[in-house]
């Protein structure tokens, strides 16, 4: 999948007739996985490229001067779009400027103009452009003048019930991956790169990566079975999600994120630098403070070996 950073530079020969959806996609749910396969499908049938514009902050940033709290960082919904078969992804900025812009500027300057736009696929009651004014009623002349194709994806639900990142987004934040699962159509997964830490894991016996999460939304502390997907090999692992209160204390000054380490038993390689993908399956306990490091290398010992991993 090819990635443009930002419209400067766009231009229509860098593209094979696109079919271009527009959005945020944050979680990559069902939804919107509707949506991806419309697109895929519409490009099948002109020849084309299926081309994703979204952008690189959540517009509610900007128009409300606070974000929703993500579920996907940039790089995660880039990877997931790219699995989901897109042949190429636009990435925005989304600043006052853009906000401004509307509609009709944005299709004639980035659409036909940067992209040479083929077919335009709306999301079901989706729309873009200053004030939200860009729909598939008032493309159309635009569409005629410039000779797109714009068609509206119909809707799909869930028992009922529309799926929404909001819903999403309390369902992980609760713990409860059976729903989030349910309405992301695939298990809910964290995605970040390992940095360095402070080495105690290796010096207790078991060496963990720990991971920069980018800003995604995490369940409850605690620790967890999970699996870590490391350059496409999947390996069995137990993860810690908080604050280590045995080391950095209690619950004052804690960090806005917590802390992912992950082990994975019997595999000891260095995962520096190495982008990780981790599947929580459940829940063992929650994180507490132990009196000694000696407790927490047995209770660590138990949870490993509770799992059938030591």
């Amino acid at each position: 999948m090819r990635r443009h950073l930002g419209h400067e530079g766009l231009e229509p020969a860098a593209f094979l007739d696109p079919v271009v959806t527009i959005g945020v996609f944050d979680g990559l749910h069902r939804g919107h996985l509707h949506v991806i396969e419309h697109l895929r499908a519409f490009a099948d049938r002109v020849g084309g490229e299926a081309v994703v514009v979204t952008f690189d902050t959540h517009p509610m940033a900007v128009i409300a001067g606070a974000p929703p709290r993500h579920i996907l960082s940039t790089e995660h919904r880039l990877v997931l779009l790219e699995r989901m078969g897109i042949d190429a992804v636009v990435l925005l900025p989304f600043d006052p400027a853009m906000r401004a812009t509307d509609y009709a500027s944005f299709t004639r300057d980035i659409l036909v103009g940067g992209l040479g736009l083929r077919g335009l696929l709306f999301g079901y009651n989706s729309n873009f452009g200053h004030r939200g004014e860009g729909t598939p009623t008032t493309l159309a002349p635009l569409a005629a003048e410039h000779g797109f194709e714009v068609v509206e994806a119909p809707s799909i639900h869930l028992g009922g019930t529309p799926i929404s990142s909001s819903r999403i987004r309390d369902a992980i934040e609760r713990g409860d991956f059976p729903e989030a699962g349910l309405m992301l159509g695939r298990p809910h997964t964290l995605f970040g790169t390992v940095v360095r830490g402070d080495g105690r894991g290796r010096q207790l016996g078991f060496p963990t990566a720990n991971i920069d999460l980018g800003g995604e939304i995490t369940p409850p502390a605690g620790v967890y079975q999970v699996i870590a997907d490391v350059r496409g090999q999947r390996y069995a692992a137990v993860a810690n999600l908080g604050y280590r209160p045995t080391f950095d204390g209690g619950d004052e000054g804690l960090p806005p994120q917590p802390l992912l380490e992950v082990h994975v038993p019997g595999v000891d390689f260095d995962f520096y630098a190495e982008r990780v993908e981790v599947e929580f399956v459940r829940k063992i306990r929650d994180e507490r403070k132990f009196p000694s490091k000696e407790a927490l290398l047995a209770q660590i010992k138990a949870d490993v070996a509770s799992l059938g991993l030591s």
